[in-house]
Order: structure tokens, then sequence, then C-alpha cells
């Protein structure tokens, strides 16, 4: 028979064999959780940069310019959004009143004319008849405001650049213009050059005003210009060259028979085709 003492020391042993589990068992949780708090904050780590990563492709992509016209976009060679506003203004003449004007090459040209003289003059006013399908136009030139366009203008005029060309584009909702000066009608096609834009300090589209279109950023002036028949509330982006003194009716009655609205509602090719079968500038 087992002594007493004999019972407690298996008693003890019994004891001590179970605290070792007890703390054997302790540690192996703490191994556990230890481990599960890692792959938590791995996942939490992976998953932020996978967020962030989103975050940065998104604001890229939504950054990034759209082509696609609407109903209130802005008229551009693209018919692009709305151009971000520049505080261009014409360049400073000499005492003579010479201004040097810089046309970059740019694109295949819709009808290869080369490029304008790299001088020209804020001295001389001139006036642009415009004859269409639906009637004639006339613009007072503002030569002494934006002479590098003006410049263009009638450059491409004397190349006959113009003639035989449609108007591609009628807005009737959100700003009011007809836009011409692509020999393509696509709205893409331009002279194969490109200039600064001038005369946009305060810059003002009421009814009358001639302006340039741009590819939707600034100093990217061609061909391209839009004849405005009604209030447009448009940025200073485009630069103003001309004011309508007569023909604004023709405008308004190619508005009023409508648009396809192939562009979105109030925006597309008018109704009632419009060409310009010339361009004839005068010196007044």
């Amino acid at each position: 028979m087992a002594s007493n003492k004999d019972r407690q020391r298996k008693l003890a042993r019994e004891r001590h064999e179970r605290r070792i589990a007890r703390d054997a068992e302790r540690r192996m949780r703490a191994r556990q959780l230890t481990k599960w708090v890692s792959v938590g904050a791995a996942v939490v780590v992976v998953a932020a940069i996978v967020t962030l990563t989103a975050l940065h492709l998104s604001t890229s992509s939504a950054a990034a310019p759209t082509k696609s016209p609407s109903a209130t976009a802005s008229p551009s060679a693209t018919a692009s959004a709305s151009a971000s506003p520049s505080p261009a203004t014409s360049p400073t003449p000499s005492a003579n009143g010479t201004v040097v004007c810089t046309y970059t090459p740019s694109g295949k040209a819709a009808r290869n004319v080369g490029l304008p003289p790299g001088k020209t003059s804020i001295k001389g006013n001139y006036q642009a008849t415009i004859t269409t399908n639906r009637g004639t136009i006339v613009i007072d030139l503002l030569n002494s405001k934006a002479p590098c366009t003006v410049h263009s203008f009638i450059y491409l005029a004397g190349k006959k650049f113009y003639s035989k060309t449609p108007c591609h584009r009628l807005t009737t909702s959100g700003i009011y213009v007809l836009q011409c000066g692509d020999p393509t009608g696509t709205g893409t096609g331009g002279p194969g050059y490109e200039f600064a834009s001038e005369n946009l300090t305060g810059a003002k589209y009421p009814p009358n005003t001639v302006a340039m279109a741009n590819s939707g950023s600034p100093d990217t002036n061609g061909s391209q210009f839009f004849l405005v028949y009604k209030d447009s509330p448009l940025g200073p982006s485009y630069t103003p060259f001309g004011t309508i003194v007569s023909g604004l009716s023709v405008i308004q009655a190619i508005a009023k028979a409508g648009t396809d609205n192939a562009n979105g509602p109030g925006d597309g090719h008018p109704k009632e085709s419009v060409t310009i079968e010339s361009v004839t500038i005068k010196k007044t």
C-alpha cells in the first residue's frame, strides 16, 4: 500500500503536469493570435494598396480629356468639353505696328495650304464676307485685338481653304453657335498648323461674336470658328476675332430649323445643311 507521502507526491506531480499543460496551451493560443493579427494586418495593407491603386487609376481616367460631344459642350475642333481659360492677350506690336506670329505645324492638313507668313500688322481694318447657300454674312475683323488670328483667317480665305466647306455643327441648347471651318465636315479637320490664343481678357460671347474653336486646350487654334447667334455663357477660352455686322438673321434662321441632335439634345448638324461657298476679304 502506498504511503501517505507517496500519494502527496503523486498529487503534486499531477498538479505540476496540469500546470505545464495549461501553460503550453496558453502559449499556443498566443502564437495563433499573433499569426492571425499578422495575417489580418497584411490583408489590410494589401487592401489599402489595391484601393489606392484603383483610386489613382480612376482619378487619372477621370482627368483624361473627353472627346465626346454634349449639348452643353463648348465649341472645339473636336467637339470636346470646355477648354481651361487662358490669360492670353494679343502679342505686343513693334513701334511701326508689326506683330510676330508663330504658326506651328500640327496634324494633317485638311487642305494643304502651308503656313501663313510670320509677321503681320495691327494697322488696317478688314471685313470678311462669307457667302453661304443660306445667305451672306459680313464680319468686321478685329485686327488690332487679335492680329495673328485675323492674319491666319485672311491667309486661309485667300488660299480658298474655306470655299465649298460645310458648317458642321449647330447648337441650340446651352450655347448658341454655328461652327464652320473644317473642310472634312467631321469637326476634326484643320489647316495643318496651330497658333496661340489672343484677346481673351474679359472675353464674352454675345450675339454677333465670331470666335475661334480649339481642340479643348489653350493655344490650339486652327481653321475652325463659330458664329454666335444668341448670348452664350462660355468661359474666356475662345479667341474673339470678329463681329457680325450683317447676316445674323441668316444664322438665326438656320438655328430655327434645328439640329439633328447627332451629338445629343440640341447639338449636332444643322437640319438645313449649310455650305460656305466662298470667303472674301476687303481692306476698309
